[in-house]
């Protein structure tokens, strides 16, 4: 019997789907380049919710946020007890596999749990400290064993606000620590460890390393900064338009002072900027990603060495996009336009059959397609529920799907955005105001309309206009009869013939 491939799990944060060299010839990514001139790349994947915590739990189960429950920053699956079925590091630890978990999962349920499940890692390292809410069994976490690098970071960044993620943090600066004492260049040295002494030559390897970068702050290792040109970098793309006007942005600002607030401090201080300050963010977050390419390359360079890539899938995934000052300068994500809910997706390594090998995918594909796609790799049953597909079979979806419920840092949740996206047109359907009385208030949805062949950026809503009417009905029929038929499949299916009532 052939010998299951071993399974590299390579994840960032907060990264465009657009950030990849092969793609874009500003970008530095020879790493990145590499998977995709070796594998195939998923050009159409979006992520399921435009923030971390949902869609990280949503890839890790295989459920839509909504069949979880867990649809913003303030979520999470708590209770171990409570969950709708093994996370994907549990699956594969049962499946034969040794387990080893580097970097950022975002659970979030070491909020309620002091000490809680790594849920499936076997060997787990965080860079954080343990009394970030972050820590798991057993983890070794950054705070004890390089509790000077920490607080050196810490410093470095403490303008830099919650997530790092105010004006100063987007700023950024020229990195006066050597990488290794950031949070992300431990976790990356942890693995290189690991990758050299700590393999089980008996079992085949799942390697999960997830990076906590481009996410801001913009600190960025000098040597990295340096590979760029300023005046190579653009300038930020701007609308015809001063405000959001009828769009899901604009009623989420309505409901969050938070979210409204936070937009504003940052748009007074790009507006004061000149070009050149402005190009310099981008040019940091580029830069970013470039480190954490070069850490990614580090990484599979010992693993050849170390002949674990001679049978092997590589995945290369990030959770969610980022704005990055587009629609009058709004930065990080929540919202369901392009740069925030499409992510850079790719399936690489030998286990890929050669004459596929440098194909670019177009179908509709999203990160609950993952567990789907790496059960037949690993050798055991995806669980019929899960609405996602193999992504190295022949099935695909007409479109794909993301929800948006606002940030989640007021008391009460928006009402619901819901994406329906094709290559071609991307629908959103929204609900003013919040969820409280919106069951009430249904037939006060409105929507936009995007024909993204053509208008790329999302600056033209056509959802009002006659001529559209066809492709709106029709998109709007799709989303909800996609919904219908993912939510009747689970998670609480109930059955006389059980599971086999679901079909194959």
């Amino acid at each position: 019997m052939k010998k299951k491939p071993d399974i590299i799990f390579l994840m960032t944060d907060q990264q465009r789907w657009d950030c990849i060299g092969r793609f874009n010839s500003q970008i530095i990514t020879p790493t990145l380049d590499k998977l995709a001139e070796q594998g195939i790349t998923y050009t159409q994947a979006v992520c399921q919710a435009p923030m971390c915590v949902p869609s990280r739990t949503s890839m890790m189960f295989g459920y839509y946020p909504s069949q979880l429950g867990v649809r913003t920053n303030y979520g999470g699956l708590f209770d171990e007890d409570k969950l709708p079925g093994d996370p994907l590091p549990e699956l594969l630890r049962k499946a034969g596999y040794q387990t080893a978990g580097f970097g950022k999962t975002h659970w979030n349920h070491g909020l309620k749990d002091s000490n809680p499940s790594t849920r499936g890692f076997e060997v787990r390292a965080v860079g954080l400290a343990k009394d970030s809410g972050h820590y798991e069994q057993g983890a070794v976490m950054m705070g004890d064993d390089d509790p000077e690098g920490l607080r050196a970071y810490y410093e470095e960044t403490k303008d830099y606000g919650g997530g790092e993620e105010n004006s100063n943090g987007y700023i950024g600066c020229t990195s006066q620590i050597s990488m290794e004492k950031h949070r992300d260049g431990w976790v990356a040295e942890k693995c290189l460890d690991f990758i050299e002494n700590g393999l089980d030559p008996e079992r085949p390897l799942f390697l999960y390393l997830s990076f906590l970068k481009p996410h801001a702050g913009f600190n960025v290792p000098k040597q990295f900064e340096d590979l760029y040109n300023l005046d190579d970098i653009p300038d930020i793309l701007q609308p015809p338009w001063e405000a959001e006007a009828d769009t899901h942005l604009e009623a989420s600002d309505e409901v969050s002072s938070t979210s409204r607030e936070q937009y504003w401090e940052k748009r007074r201080v790009w507006e004061g900027m000149t070009r050149d300050e402005r190009k310099r963010t981008t040019l940091r977050y580029w830069a970013n990603c470039t480190w954490l390419d070069h850490y990614f390359g580090r990484a599979l360079e010992k693993l050849e060495q170390q002949g674990r890539l001679d049978n092997a899938l590589i995945v290369f995934v990030s959770d969610h996009g980022e704005m990055l000052g587009e629609r009058n300068f709004r930065f990080s994500k929540y919202c369901l336009y392009e740069s925030s809910v499409r992510v850079p997706m790719i399936l690489s390594g030998s286990y890929i059959p050669a004459e596929q090998r440098g194909n670019l995918d177009d179908r509709p594909a999203e990160l609950i397609d993952l567990i789907p796609t790496l059960a037949p790799v690993a050798g055991f049953e995806a669980d019929p529920r899960l609405p996602g597909l193999d992504l190295l079979g022949e099935r695909k979806r007409v479109g794909s799907f993301c929800e948006f419920h606002g940030k989640g840092a007021p008391v009460e949740h928006s009402a619901p955005a819901l994406m329906w996206r094709t290559k071609e047109w991307k629908l959103i359907l929204y609900l003013p105001g919040s969820i409280a009385d919106s069951v009430t208030r249904v037939g006060e949805y409105s929507g936009e309309l995007y024909h993204l062949k053509e208008d790329p950026n999302e600056l033209n809503n056509v959802y009002r206009e006659e001529r559209f009417a066809a492709v709106r009905e029709r998109m709007t029929a799709e989303l909800l009869m996609h919904l219908a038929c993912s939510w009747a499949r689970g998670p609480f299916f109930n059955d006389k013939r059980g599971y086999s009532a679901l079909g194959g």
